[in-house]
C-alpha cells in the first residue's frame, strides 16, 4: 500500500473526501495543498529529504484566483512531477466528462487512475488507489465504456486541419498553414477531402458542427 501521498486539490470539500478515502485505507502520511505550484515544491522537498511521494491525487482544472500560478492544471502538474518520480502513481481526481480528454490523460500524461467527481466518487476512489498499489491501471467501467464507443483514432494532420478550422482558418487558407508546419500533404483537394471524410466520422452537416462536435469529445 502507498505510504506517502500528495493531494492537490482546490475545492475544500473534494479534498476532505479523498483524506478521508486515504484514512479509511489506513494511509496516515498525507500531504494536502491547493495549488499546483506548492504541489510542485512539495515534491521537490520530498526528493531532497530522500522522504519521495509514492502517490499523487489531483484535480485536473483549478480556479485561478489572485495568486499566478506556473502549473495551470492537473495534467501538467503530473508531466512536471514525473521529471522528478519517475516512479510515482499519479490517479486524477476530476469533473471533466468528456471521453477524448479523458482518453488523452492516459494515452498522453500516462496517467495511472481517473475518477470521476460525483456519485459513489468516494467508492471509485478507494477501488482506484486499491488497483494503482497494485501496479494496476484504473478507469471505472462506465468510463471505459464510454471511451471505447466514441474515441475515434485520428491522424496527427486530421488534428491540425481541425484545430486551424476551431481557431476561425478558412478552409481554403489552410494548405498554406499546413506547409508552414512542415507536413507533406497540403493541396486544398486534400483538405477538402479531408474535412469531408472528418464530417462523415462526426455525423455533422457543416464545419462549424463538426468542430462543435470535436469540442464536445474533447478531442480539440
Amino acid at each position: 500500500m502507498f505510504k506517502k501521498v500528495l493531494i492537490a486539490e482546490d475545492h475544500e470539500s473534494s479534498g476532505i473526501s479523498v483524506l478521508k478515502t486515504l484514512i479509511d485505507l489506513e494511509i496516515t502520511d498525507t500531504h494536502f495543498v491547493y495549488y499546483c505550484d506548492d504541489a510542485m515544491e512539495r515534491v521537490k522537498r520530498s526528493v531532497l529529504d530522500h522522504t519521495p511521494f509514492d502517490l499523487l491525487i489531483t484535480d485536473l482544472s483549478f480556479d485561478e484566483d489572485h495568486r499566478p500560478q506556473t502549473i495551470k492544471d492537473g495534467a501538467q502538474l503530473v508531466s512536471e512531477v514525473r521529471k522528478l518520480l519517475p516512479e510515482i502513481k499519479t490517479l486524477i481526481f476530476s469533473i471533466e466528462k468528456k471521453v477524448g480528454k479523458i482518453d488523452r490523460l492516459f494515452k498522453e500524461f500516462h496517467i495511472d487512475g481517473y475518477v470521476g467527481k460525483g456519485r459513489g466518487d468516494a467508492r471509485e476512489l478507494k477501488k482506484a488507489i486499491l488497483s494503482l498499489a497494485e501496479n494496476k491501471k484504473y478507469l471505472s467501467l462506465e468510463n471505459k465504456y464510454n471511451i471505447s464507443k466514441n474515441t475515434i483514432e485520428l491522424s496527427s494532420t486530421e488534428l491540425t486541419i481541425l484545430q486551424l478550422l476551431a481557431e476561425g482558418i478558412l478552409q481554403k487558407n489552410i494548405p498554406q498553414h499546413l506547409q508552414g508546419k512542415g507536413l507533406k500533404s497540403t493541396s486544398l483537394s486534400f483538405v477538402e477531402k479531408t474535412i469531408s471524410s472528418l464530417k462523415d466520422t462526426f455525423r455533422a452537416n457543416s464545419s462549424e458542427h463538426l468542430i462543435a462536435q470535436c469540442k464536445d469529445l474533447g478531442i480539440i
